[in-house]
């Protein structure tokens, strides 16, 4: 059989169960969605949540892998060795690393750890069934890594974590040469779709009854440079703002260096683009910034921010921030504090730098001591925890739609409260009125206008409804679509993103914390 008929064959025979674990950015829990489909076309079915390889509930293990930090590595070969026991008790077991890391350390990830099956990268995720099979067949490993894009994944078999909103790639890999970044020699050099392909994929999700669309590129602004439209994406954002039944559309992640105004433009006037926007700072100091090829220097990137606010002042702003960059200094690093508090980020995500080898940064001098990294980390983190505890107070008081999510609330049966995101991108613990039906109940893809009666740093309560006062839902075609699901008994088949049989996705960056509520 050709490797185009097991791909293509509805009929496939049964090939046991599968989870697939996803670390990683966006665009790894977007490529998690299509090895899902993929493996469920080639006859597996997602294993019961909660199923123990050790105990042989599971046939084939999936690993999509982030190489972004360190800590993805050390999770991945921490991963790789528990499921050892797993593998000698059930030498049928299939244990597959797919994703950056396994485009970076290729034929190392067997050499340490041998009882890996199956070793794939970025560029050719459509190939996984087939080298499944080839590895049970000869028994011995399969690596396999191209160096260009093989097949672009949007247009592979796809199945969807959430049935209210779901992934867009709009482009893959990056052009940009930042010295700390290993992306592009990873996901390789920008490609970019069609406009009418990604509208196209756009209306299927509304079709099947999503409310929201996350347009998703390593650079979205640079969208259309591969046919020669610079305003592309700003296009694109009003095209989106045709589409009927579309009510939320995200994008992730910019670049400031080439952030323009017709963006801005866009966002302001499509009502459905939402006020929200992860802008990476990375660092205050411009000769860190110039270290690190980023382009645009802080002047700049105060610029777009004041721009962002003037057309849109409700906009939540969140970021990107590297400390302990090589030659950081201490005058360094005051000028990022002293950025991110005129900049008044609604949420940060922070990280320490951590050398990855292949990069420029990584054979720089004056590498930073790991203490004072430490330090200058926790001052970052205190001060944008106190502007976004500020910055959320503000919302105290004001109504808010949120589009109920899962996941999203850890305790929400404890608090009688549901959860999910306002418009700006801000969670929401929304409490349940006192003695409200269990059949009523909002489902995952309605949304629930509340008031905001308290804020933390990381979320906002909206006990409204419990207090007496506003609280009115909009049973939507999303939670329709959702209730679909469960009745069709889909309700644990997610294999990233939500709970399910892969676990929540990880993304391999410090979580943003959630106090308790």
């Amino acid at each position: 059989m050709s490797e185009t008929a097991i791909l293509n064959d509805n009929d496939a025979p049964a090939r046991g169960t599968y989870q697939v674990r996803t670390f990683g950015c966006q665009m790894n829990v977007h490529d998690s969605e299509r090895l899902t489909g993929l493996l469920e076309q080639a006859g597996y079915t997602p294993a019961a949540d909660g199923a123990d390889p050790l105990n042989g509930d599971v046939d084939v293990i999936v690993f999509n892998t982030c190489a972004v930090r360190e800590n993805a590595d050390n999770r991945l070969y921490g991963n790789l060795g528990q499921l050892r026991p797993a593998k000698d008790a059930n030498p049928n077991l299939q244990i597959a690393v797919g994703g950056c890391l396994a485009q970076k350390d290729r034929a190392t990830i067997t050499e340490r750890a041998p009882w890996v099956d199956v070793v794939f990268g970025t560029h050719n995720i459509g190939s996984l069934p087939v080298l499944l099979d080839r590895a049970r067949v000869q028994q011995e490993a399969q690596v396999e890594i191209l160096e260009s894009l093989e097949v672009f994944p949007s247009t592979l078999p796809t199945k969807r974590e959430s049935a209210y909103a779901g992934w867009v790639s709009i482009s893959v890999g990056c052009n940009n040469t930042c010295t700390f970044c290993i992306v592009p020699s990873l996901r390789g050099k920008e490609k970019d779709r069609r406009p009418g392909e990604i509208l196209a994929e756009v209306q299927e999700l509304v079709n099947q009854g999503a409310l929201e669309v996350t347009l998703l590129g390593q650079n979205v602004n640079s969208y259309g440079v591969e046919f020669g439209d610079r305003g592309a994406f700003a296009k694109l954002l009003r095209a989106c703002g045709e589409i009927e039944g579309l009510e939320r559309v995200r994008f992730t992640s910019p670049h400031p260096a080439m952030f323009t105004d017709d963006v801005i433009d866009a966002m302001a006037e499509t009502p459905n683009v939402m006020p929200q926007l992860h802008m990476p700072l990375q660092s205050g100091s411009d000769a860190v910034l110039k270290a690190m090829r980023r382009s645009y220097r802080s002047k700049k990137f105060l610029g777009i921010l004041e721009k962002v606010r003037e057309k849109i002042p409700h906009a939540a702003i969140t970021t990107d921030i590297i400390v302990g960059f090589p030659g950081e200094t201490e005058e360094d690093f005051q000028k990022t504090l002293d950025v991110v508090e005129a900049s008044r980020f609604s949420s940060a995500f922070m990280f320490q730098y951590s050398p990855r080898p292949g990069t420029p940064a990584a054979e720089m001098d004056d590498q930073i001591p790991k203490a004072v990294v430490q330090e200058r980390f926790e001052r970052l983190v205190a001060l944008q925890d106190r502007i976004a505890a500020e910055e959320n107070a503000k919302k105290v008081g004001a109504e808010v739609n949120v589009l109920i999510a899962e996941g999203e609330g850890d305790r929400d049966s404890e608090t009688h409260r549901i959860s999910g995101r306002a418009e700006d991108g801000r969670l929401v613990h929304v409490a349940l009125p006192e003695g409200y039906a269990e059949a009523d109940r909002p489902r995952p893809g309605d949304v629930v206008r509340a008031r905001v009666t308290k804020a933390a740093p990381f979320y906002l309560i909206a006990d409204s409804g419990a207090e007496g006062g506003e609280f009115e839902v909009r049973r939507t075609r999303s939670g329709d679509a959702w209730e679909r699901r469960r009745a069709n008994g889909d309700e644990d088949a997610a294999s990233c993103g939500t709970p399910g049989p892969g676990g929540p996705v990880s993304l391999g960056l410090p979580s943003l914390r959630r106090p308790e509520r």
